[in-house]
């Protein structure tokens, strides 16, 4: 049967080899950014968790900071990051610095996942182009050879169906990918809408500490003889 088939490829005709090689590049480069995206998911999970009891450790910012700066694939740690460098600032801007860097983080995760649909959309249907062209080549020879017999109509045939069985092996783990892992992206932009809030109480707690410390350090040089 394998041998069969790859006949039947190669005996194809020039755009139903055209066909096959575009459905091949776009499996195989699914394949690729769901291997890509499992690894990245996870890694990114790991190292969330991990965030997190360092977060719930009480450490402050800049402690923090330097802690998790090995956590690169974390959004919750990037977005921490990311908005600690402006953490002085007032609490509408920390606001709209969140608000951007939860869309960048959120734009990351979702990365490369529009391929993964478009694949899932468009190879059933260029799959099926590749099979109408071939049906049309096979009665085309079926005219020629001036016979309906099976020995001639199923090669053209099986030939032509090789592009959509094509276009449907490309598309279903497509689908199957670009669901799964979309609901992961959306499980952790929630996980960022969450931590966003909780960052925004963190950081005035942390500008309220430090004017509290500020005004009992000035409050004891005041109070000193003169």
């Amino acid at each position: 049967m394998q041998s069969t088939a790859i006949e039947l490829v190669l005996n194809a005709g020039g755009v139903v080899k055209g066909v096959l090689l575009l459905l091949f590049f776009f499996s195989v480069t699914s394949w690729a950014i769901i291997l890509y995206k499992w690894r990245y998911f996870s890694k990114a999970r790991k190292e969330t968790d991990l965030f997190v009891r360092l977060y719930q450790s009480g450490k402050d910012p800049r402690r923090l900071a330097q802690v998790s700066r090995p956590l690169h694939i974390s959004p919750l740690s990037r977005l921490f990051r990311a908005v600690n460098s402006e953490r002085k600032r007032g609490t509408d801007e920390i606001r709209r610095a969140l608000r951007r860097y939860e869309a960048l983080e959120a734009a990351r995760l979702e990365r490369y996942l529009n391929f993964l649909a478009t694949t899932g959309s468009t190879t059933p249907f260029i799959g099926l182009f590749g099979t109408v062209w071939g049906i049309m080549n096979a009665f085309s020879g079926i005219g020629a050879a001036g016979s309906a017999s099976l020995a001639v109509v199923a090669p053209g045939i099986a030939e032509a169906l090789i592009a959509t069985a094509m276009g449907l092996a490309a598309a279903i783990p497509a689908v199957i990918g670009y669901n799964y892992f979309l609901s992961m992206a959306r499980r952790m932009t929630i996980e960022m809408e969450d931590f966003s809030e909780e960052l925004l109480d963190y950081f005035s707690r942390q500008a309220g500490r430090l004017r509290e410390e500020g005004v009992g350090v000035y409050q004891e040089d005041i109070s000193g003889p003169l």
